[in-house]
This record gives structure tokens, sequence and C-alpha cells, in this order.
């Protein structure tokens, strides 16, 4: 079924319709809000929220972007509205045992490199400010065109691709230390 009989379904009020709206696009959500917020028990509810949104609003969806798109673009802005909520918490940043996973490997010790690995790349854009982290999470990490993060963040392409290269920048300033470490 596609995407448009799935939201025309969930309007006239089939739950079963919005659940498969669910399954497919969970996980798009969740890598979407790990990717700003990191793996936390926040992206859990901010995960859950985009959903809760979407079915409140889900009238007001114009189809004229793809349901994954409309999706993102919620999550990036619940994902900001946590981040200012951190901020103005004063606990911003993640603690670095919560930023784990570990990818399944047979040796033991290559599992503990790769963890720590990605708990030190995880970490560096976590510190990135959050607009800066919002076009790496979404070019590099989700692989969405430069023009269409210019639509989901709602900023021209240009401002995309200077993003990008001052995050790019920021990001090997931060990560060249570990880098030089392991060679």
């Amino acid at each position: 079924m596609t995407d448009k009989e799935l939201i025309k379904q969930a309007r006239e009020g089939s739950n079963q319709a919005f659940e498969q709206i669910i399954k497919k696009y969970e996980s798009q959500v969740a890598a979407t809000v790990i990717g700003m917020l990191g793996k936390c028990d926040a992206a859990d509810d901010v995960g859950q929220e985009v959903f809760i949104r979407f079915h409140k609003s889900m009238n007001r969806f114009r189809e004229d972007s793809a349901l994954g798109t409309y999706l993102t673009r919620i999550a990036i802005n619940l994902s900001l509205n946590e981040l200012q909520r951190r901020k103005r918490r004063l606990s911003f940043f993640l603690k670095p045992e919560e930023n784990g996973i570990v990818e399944p490997s047979n040796n033991p010790h290559d599992a503990i490199a790769l963890n720590e690995r990605q708990g030190i790349v995880q970490n560096a854009i976590l510190k990135l400010e959050p607009k800066f982290r919002a076009v790496i999470v979404l070019r590099l990490i989700e692989g969405y065109s430069s023009e269409e993060t210019a639509g989901m963040l709602n900023i021209p392409m240009g401002t995309v691709l200077s993003r990008l290269s001052r995050a790019q920048k920021k990001l090997k300033e931060k990560l060249t230390p570990f880098i030089e470490e392991e060679v």
C-alpha cells in the first residue's frame, strides 16, 4: 500500500493504517533523533512524539513532500526543542556511557575498539551546534541530498553547503587527536 493510501485510510480513522505508517518509518525517525540527541531516554520520547504530532496534524499534511521527509522534519524540530530544554537545564551533553553502540564482532577487542570509536564520533557530533549537527545528520548519516536537507531545514541550499563544510572542519578538529593516537 502506498503512503498516500495509508494516509487516506488513517485520516478516515484506520488505526491499522496508522500503525503501518509507524512500522514503515520508525527506524528512519529513530536514526534522525538518535543522530541529533544521542542514544538516551529522551530520544525514545522524541521518537514517539514525532508520530503523536503527525497523528494530530495528519489532516494538515498536504502531500507536497514525501511522508518520510515530513516525518524527518518533525523529528528534527522536536530534537532541536529537546536540545533547547537541555541547554536551559545546563545539562546539554550526554554522559559518554549513554552513547555506546556495539556492533557484533567475533573478537571482543574489535567490538570494544569499535564501540569506543563510535562513541568518540557520536560525542563529537553531539558537541556541534544544533544547526551544524542537523546538517551532518541529514546529509552524512541519513544520506539526504543537499536540496532535500535545505527543504527539511527550511534554509537555502547554499547555507546547507556552508554549514556542512564548517561542520566537517569542526569535526576534523575534534577528531584529529583521536586519529593521531591510533596511527
